[in-house]
């Protein structure tokens, strides 16, 4: 240490040339003479300060390098000259060193790097917030910012479309055709609990358009469409759905009078049954008194009001559009078309005929008509008899009423029981081979129900003298 320190000064005073001109003498605080120079001060050589002869200089300690200036840039080297390049270069690297000064530092960068100009900051820093003036308008507090979202609950809901009146009709009227064909009224409710949110404040319209349909349709559709409209309640649509759609159709009645004539009947049974079925209240019905202007609904009203002051009007309300074809009871359908026959045979009406046969919905059973007709031509023994009626199995034939199928079992029937027959009409052998002859030649039957009448069991022969020979029967 002492040769760096030797060499130091060697460098720095060059000869009594770098000396200060004026030298002053200290005492210092241990008692040793120090000279100044214009406020710098260096400690006298030792025979000096005696009194001896002697190199009078200043002595300056050489500066060692601590901790903090020692740089591992130099792989462990350290520069000791102060002075040309290498101090310079020394100095200037101390100073803009990042780390810290003091000798207990680990050698870590000053504040976490945070320090100094032109720094990136801590880690996260840039996650906080500037510095915001409260007097900026723009400045909300953390507390205004908790209040805000407090106030602020946004809740999104799902947007369903509403549909339109063309839309829903074009919907539910293929559902409620299909219905008519399969009675399934669980898959019309499943259906329609699909589309409920489209249809929003429009579901009475599922009532009314399935009244409607009915109307254009059987006795027994509209069974069907009254059953429909009790299951559809409290599951689809509400009592005030019910009573709208009612409303509406009579307000509606004058036009669709105009494609059903029936249109006020029909609205009144299905109002009644309504009530009978517990729908709607009978206020509904009372509300309209004095209320309506429309003769045809006024009809409608009365209608409903008369069906439900009868007595047992609730029960009979049950069977207000009758009972269903295949429900009903074999005598019930035998009595309505004995009394179909007889009323045709009074006003000989073929189209009334028609539509009295198709309103009892029993096509599997218009055999029996068949049989009724041929057994009232044998008892009555009258030609205009067999005339009528042989119109009237002809128009059911072409119009395809009745099939070829049910004829033929119509007429076996009775081929079947002529031997019964004849007990009570002893001309029913003679009064069937001419009524058989009569519809062979209109056309209804064919050849092979002719070839199947029976004939007499006696036997006829010719004479005595033909040799016994049997007479062959000609019926045409």
């Amino acid at each position: 240490m002492m040769e760096v320190e030797k060499s130091a000064v060697s460098e720095r005073f060059n000869g009594l040339g770098d000396l200060p001109e004026e030298l002053e003498l200290e005492k210092s605080e241990d008692g040793k003479d120090i000279l100044v120079n214009n406020g710098t001060a260096g400690t006298l050589a030792p025979a000096a300060a005696n009194g001896q002869p002697g190199n009078a200089r200043p002595v300056k300690r050489a500066k060692r390098n601590n901790k903090s200036h020692s740089f591992s840039e130099d792989n462990g080297q350290q520069q000791v000259g102060a002075g040309g390049p290498a101090g310079l270069l020394l100095n200037r690297s101390a100073k803009n060193s990042r780390r810290p000064r003091n000798a207990a530092g680990r050698g870590l960068p000053k504040k976490g790097g945070a320090g100094g100009k032109g720094t990136w900051g801590k880690l996260g820093d840039e996650l906080n917030l500037p510095w915001v003036d409260k007097n900026d308008p723009n400045y909300d507090s953390d507390e205004e910012l908790q209040e805000k979202e407090e106030r602020k609950v946004i809740s999104l809901k799902p947007v369903v479309p509403e549909m339109s009146e063309e839309d829903v009709r074009k919907t539910v009227e293929p559902l409620i055709l299909e219905y008519f064909e399969n009675c399934d009224y669980d898959e019309v409710i499943y259906s329609i609990d699909e589309i409920l949110a489209n249809l929003g404040a429009r579901r009475w319209m599922v009532v009314s358009i399935a009244i409607e349909l009915s109307m254009d349709h059987k006795p027994s559709h509209r069974e069907m469409t009254s059953q429909l409209v009790s299951e559809l309640y409290l599951k689809v649509v509400s009592q005030r759905d019910i009573g709208k759609a009612l409303d509406y159709l009579l307000k509606q009645i004058d036009d669709l009078e105009l494609d059903t004539p029936e249109a006020p009947t029909i609205i009144g049974n299905f109002i009644a049954r309504a009530i009978a079925d517990d729908c709607i209240p009978p206020k509904f019905l009372h509300s309209y008194k004095g209320h309506v202007e429309s003769a045809e609904a006024r009809k409608a009203l009365c209608r409903a009001d008369n069906l439900l002051s009868m007595k047992h009007g609730m029960v009979r309300l049950d069977n207000v559009w009758g009972v269903g074809g295949s429900t009903r009871p074999v005598k019930y359908l035998v009595k309505q078309i004995q009394l179909l026959l007889q009323e045709y045979l009074c006003s000989c009406d073929i189209n009334e005929a028609t539509r009295c046969l198709t309103e009892l919905e029993v096509p599997h059973f218009h055999h029996e008509l068949v049989y009724e007709a041929i057994i009232m031509v044998i008892e009555s023994m009258h030609e205009k008899t067999e005339e009528a009626m042989c119109k009237l199995l002809q128009s059911l034939f072409r119009s395809f009423v009745i099939t070829i199928d049910q004829m033929r079992e119509g007429f076996q029937r009775v081929y079947d029981e002529m031997p019964e027959i004849f007990l009570d009409v002893p001309a029913a052998y003679t009064i069937l081979e001419r009524w058989v002859i009569r519809c062979r030649q209109s056309g209804i039957i064919n050849d092979d129900i002719v070839r199947k009448m029976p004939s007499r069991g006696r036997k006829r022969f010719v004479s005595e003298g033909d040799g016994g020979l049997i007479k062959e029967p000609n019926y045409w």
